[in-house]
């Protein structure tokens, strides 16, 4: 090596050795990206015919979506039961078929109400749960939607048309209902940490039915393992305040839209808007259209899409 070229090299080496250590520390502004997925529920409201899972994988694959939100109670597998080698089987079989269609399983949206006074009660819903949490195990789901229950004093159409208000029972207390909930996914906090699984609260109807009372919960169980599911179409009041107040807990978004009119109701949801609240909480995760209109599922879901890519910038 000449020498001309030697001390070309050194004093590169030198400045490099001068100039101040790189950060490892995220940038002071990250562009805002998140990942699209469809619900299986987008095309079974729990009426037949019913649409299989495996049927909306390969429709996600078509309509170039990133993932999967599994709705437990579509799955051909009893929803109550023990697992059994059949159950498993099936599993399985959910799992292959996504890989072979490039499609990752994003969530698995079950059913639960921790709402329960006596201790046998609870315990059967925290069994449930934890059931659950071995199933989004099985098929490689990072996160499972939880809901906290409610009192069940009316019956769910009337709840929606009482825009999720239910009484609370004659000798109990909405502040004992809380205790119950906390202590129920208190219970399933340690399996979801060895499935390695996060429990997504939604803002769901009962005690999450607002952002004040999710957060409650949430509070009260500081955890990696728990964080708030946030449903863009269940806040029926200053929705908008409401999902600011929780997006930076958000571990999951579920968006409702609702072409032909909604199953129970119809919001005009303001999606850049939404984007937005998400993207200054800092949310870069997955975004699952929840279609709950009337018109077919594959229009809407089209529909739906072609919104959600534009506010939120996803091709």
């Amino acid at each position: 090596m000449d020498s001309s070229r030697r001390n070309f090299l050194l004093a590169g080496l030198g400045s490099l050795a001068a100039a101040p250590a790189l950060s490892l520390a995220a940038p002071a502004t990250v562009r805002h990206r998140v990942k699209l997925g469809v619900s299986t529920y987008s095309y079974w409201h729990f009426r037949e015919p019913k649409v299989t899972v495996a049927e909306v994988i390969t429709k996600a694959a078509q309509l170039n979506l990133s993932g999967v939100d599994i709705l437990h109670r579509q799955m051909d597998i009893p929803e109550k039961e023990p697992l059994t080698a059949e159950h498993l089987a099936y599993l399985r079989q959910l799992k292959r078929h996504a890989l072979v269609n490039g499609m990752s399983l994003i969530c698995l949206s079950t059913h639960q109400s921790f709402v329960q006074a006596k201790p046998e009660d609870l315990k059967l819903h925290v069994d449930h749960t934890i059931k659950c949490l071995a199933i989004a195990h099985e098929l490689g789901i990072p996160c499972i939607r939880i809901n906290t229950g409610r009192w069940n004093t009316v019956d769910f159409d009337t709840l929606m048309a009482q825009r999720g208000i239910e009484n609370v029972p004659a000798g109990r207390t909405e502040e004992e209902g809380y205790k119950w909930c906390i202590d129920g996914i208190q219970q399933c906090l340690k399996k979801a940490e060895e499935y390695g699984v996060v429990l997504g609260l939604e803002n769901h109807w009962g005690l999450a039915r607002t952002a004040k009372g999710l957060l409650k919960i949430l509070d009260a169980l500081p955890s990696p393992w728990l964080g708030a599911l946030l449903d863009t179409g269940n806040f029926l009041e200053n929705p908008y305040d409401q999902l600011e107040q929780i997006a930076p807990r958000a571990v999951f978004v579920q968006a409702k839209t609702y072409y032909g009119g909604g199953e129970w109701y119809t919001l005009d949801l303001d999606y850049p808007r939404i984007a937005g609240i998400l993207g200054k909480a800092g949310y870069q995760g997955f975004v699952s259209l929840e279609f709950e209109g009337k018109e077919s599922a594959d229009s809407g879901v089209a529909k739906s899409l072609k919104v959600l890519r534009q506010a939120f910038g996803v091709q």
